[in-house]
């Protein structure tokens, strides 16, 4: 039997050192068949030339402009010939075996359209990295957490999450898909540039009937925040303006109607709480996610008459997936820190 071809597509905007440690640490994959494919999003420093010249049998796009992650992923994927699709941030190092086990995983469960592995932080490698964890969650009102993160609280690895289990979201840090199921999701929206793309994507693959997996014996390492900071003016924006365009537009138009009131009004009130706070960034951020969701109601109105052509079950179904509550009241008001009292393993 044919071993079934893996396409690793790596996003890059500027920072060679961290693409090093990255492309060094594929080099000692055991996976036996796999193609790299390094997407540059019209680095300042160089990195093209880095590139070409110590990894010539790497394929390298370049692109005139910064595509964000979606674009850039995109673009990569329509280059790949690879039945499955490893999408990986530049900032990652891998264990040598972890695309052995995402692919054998899919190999094996056909019904499953995408994998990821266990995320943990490259600088305390006993913990669990914020961008993803060990399975992404979202709960009925849009506001996602992880096996092992909730909001900024970050769990150590004690293996309570070494279950391979069904999660609702794969995190874009290390995501693979297979490609065809991909392609027929219309792969990930360009509107939302970075953050949250993966979400939508996976959104897109339960309204299709199919599932997510997290895979925990597959293991990468992340440095968490390094292409755009944490608390940056656009990543908040980016933040709260990707979730809000999920809501408005990946649920049934009844269920939206319902919970986009309880949405906007938790969105207020965290408006007023970081300007209470004196948190700029933040504030400023929701109100021009605000803003944009105001001007673009055409790309909300697009995004839901492709949806319906994706959708092959209900909202009841795909909420199944989710958890019926609401996370901002669980950590906030009843104090919960740990995902794991939660989400039963």
């Amino acid at each position: 039997m044919p071993i079934s071809k893996v396409s690793v597509i790596i996003p890059h905007w500027n920072g060679i050192d961290i693409l090093a440690d990255c492309l060094e640490s594929l080099k000692k994959n055991t996976y036996p068949n796999i193609e790299i494919i390094v997407v540059d999003n019209a680095s300042t420093d160089g990195s093209s030339d880095w590139i070409s010249s110590h990894y010539p049998n790497i394929k390298l796009i370049k692109n005139n402009k910064n595509y964000g992650y979606s674009g850039g992923c995109n673009i990569g994927a329509e280059a790949s010939s690879g039945e499955y699709l490893t999408f990986l941030n530049n900032d990652t190092v891998q264990n040598e075996d972890f695309i052995e086990h995402l692919a054998d995983f899919l190999n094996l469960n056909p019904q499953v359209s995408a994998v990821q592995p266990k995320i943990l932080n490259y600088y305390e490698r006993n913990k669990f990295d914020y961008a993803g964890g060990c399975g992404g969650w979202l709960d009925i009102l849009g506001f996602p957490f992880a096996r092992g993160r909730l909001f900024l609280n970050v769990e150590s690895d004690n293996s309570q999450y070494e279950k391979i289990r069904p999660i609702f979201w794969a995190s874009g840090t290390a995501l693979m898909i297979r490609k065809r199921d991909f392609d027929l999701l219309g792969g990930f929206d360009d509107a939302f540039f970075a953050h949250q793309e993966e979400i939508d994507l996976c959104w897109k693959i339960h309204l299709a009937g199919n599932q997510v997996w997290s895979i925990p014996k597959a293991v990468v390492f992340h440095r968490n925040a390094v292409t755009l900071p944490m608390f940056s003016r656009l990543k908040q924006y980016l933040n709260h303006r990707n979730s809000m365009l999920m809501i408005l537009s990946n649920f049934s138009l009844p269920m939206t109607l319902y919970l986009a009131p309880i949405r906007v009004a938790l969105e207020i009130v965290a408006m007023f709480y970081a300007l209470f706070c004196l948190d700029i960034n933040h504030f400023i951020g929701i109100i021009q996610s605000f803003v944009w969701v105001i001007f673009h109601p055409h790309i909300i109105i697009k995004r839901r008459i492709r949806n319906r052509r994706i959708r092959k079950v209900k909202d009841s179904n795909v909420i199944k997936n989710m958890y019926w509550g609401s996370i901002v009241f669980d950590y906030y008001i009843r104090r919960i820190k740990k995902s794991s009292e939660i989400i039963t393993e």
